[in-house]
């Protein structure tokens, strides 16, 4: 009779573990181009940001898009954010920007959504980039 209670109690102690647990998927939306433009124009406040390199963001981008490159100081770029503000995110084909995503919600965001497919998926949809040149600021 104590070994199917034992097993109960186990069980119950595994499961509730597993449950505390969030999985990668539920951190962070992964959004189809209309979906994520979309979500983009209803949700206020909402920040683009193209997670690539600047010499990647400075030759394309996504309007109003700011860069905030992996290679930066992501903890110190969130700590400028206001954690409510919803932060959608895209680089070149989503791999930068799902990493991105997991630790902007490591950070405490928890509206976070990463463009499915990225620039290019954006533009296979026929969606605007903008192309002009920009210069870095230098005088920082």
């Amino acid at each position: 009779m104590r070994h199917p209670i034992i097993i109960a109690i186990i069980i119950v102690f595994t499961c509730s573990a597993i449950s505390a647990q969030v999985p990668d998927s539920a951190k962070f939306q992964s959004a189809e181009p209309y979906y994520f433009h979309l979500n983009y124009l209803k949700t206020d406040p909402a920040l683009l940001v193209d997670v690539r390199e600047f010499f990647e963001y400075k030759r394309s981008r996504i309007k109003d898009a700011v860069n905030i490159p992996i290679s930066s100081s992501l903890k110190k770029a969130a700590d400028t954010i206001d954690h409510n503000c919803a932060m959608f995110l895209y680089c070149t084909t989503d791999s930068r920007s799902d990493w991105v995503a997991k630790k902007l919600y490591d950070l405490g965001f928890r509206k976070v959504y990463s463009l499915k497919g990225g620039l290019v998926a954006w533009k296979k949809e026929g969606y605007p980039v903008e192309r002009n040149r920009i210069k870095k600021n230098r005088n920082k």
